[in-house]
């Protein structure tokens, strides 16, 4: 495990981001953890992972980026942090971009806000966490609305490793369904291996009995 993995881990279970119990996902699964980025609410908080975003950014595509693009909601803080920190860090300065869930009809109009995509822009998006690639395959045809662009990755915080349609894991597919670069900071053996038996706060809060609810749904719905 790298550094970044493990900052991401302590982040998370700091702002309560990360949390253990009896959860439902978006796709219809009872899972025993939940990853809600919506939590973060210091600005502590997105600073520390917008860089960890930045880095992983830098490290995956160098200066091979011209926009981070954060679908609405929780993608748009990711954006905005990543892209300042990849300007002050790194001295790269990418554009910036998010959608709207509904299309403006006054004003300037639009359905994106920040940055406007142009022929031949190198995207990347950022988002949370996905298990079934709907965000990208909703934000690709709002940016190819506009330009002619290349999306060229998708990063993310946390890999489920979870399958997808088939037997790989979700973002396997992902990255061959769209011929993109898929990238996450964290994985889920990560987590276990970070917080098993680890007291934190004065709290253990992945104990033997939560790490084998987690063994039983990796066993479930795991990606081989």
């Amino acid at each position: 495990m790298n550094t970044t993995s493990e900052r991401l881990i302590d982040l998370m279970v700091d702002a309560r981001v990360l949390t253990f119990g009896d959860f439902t996902t978006k796709s219809g699964r009872s899972t025993p953890y939940f990853i809600n980025m919506g939590n973060l609410r210091r600005g502590s908080h997105l600073a520390t992972l917008g860089a960890l975003y930045a880095a992983a950014i830098n490290d995956a595509f160098g200066h091979d980026v011209d926009v981070l693009f954060g679908p609405a909601y929780k993608g748009i803080p990711i954006a905005a942090a990543a892209s300042v920190s990849l300007s002050r860090d790194f001295g790269h300065d990418v554009g910036f971009a998010f959608d709207r869930k509904e299309v403006k009809d006054h004003g300037e109009g639009g359905q994106l806000v920040g940055h406007v995509p142009q022929d031949g822009d190198r995207i990347v998006i950022v988002e949370d966490v996905t298990t079934a690639g709907t965000s990208v395959r909703e934000s690709l045809p709002k940016l190819r609305a506009v330009a002619d662009v290349d999306v060229v990755g998708l990063v993310v915080s946390v890999d489920r490793q979870e399958r997808g349609k088939g037997e790989r894991s979700a973002l396997a597919e992902i990255a061959d369904e769209f011929g993109i670069r898929v990238v996450a900071l964290a994985t889920l053996d990560d987590i276990v291996r970070h917080l098993h038996n680890r007291e934190i706060h004065g709290e253990v809060i992945l104990d033997d009995t939560m790490a084998s609810k987690i063994d039983e749904y990796r066993a479930k719905y795991g990606a081989t």
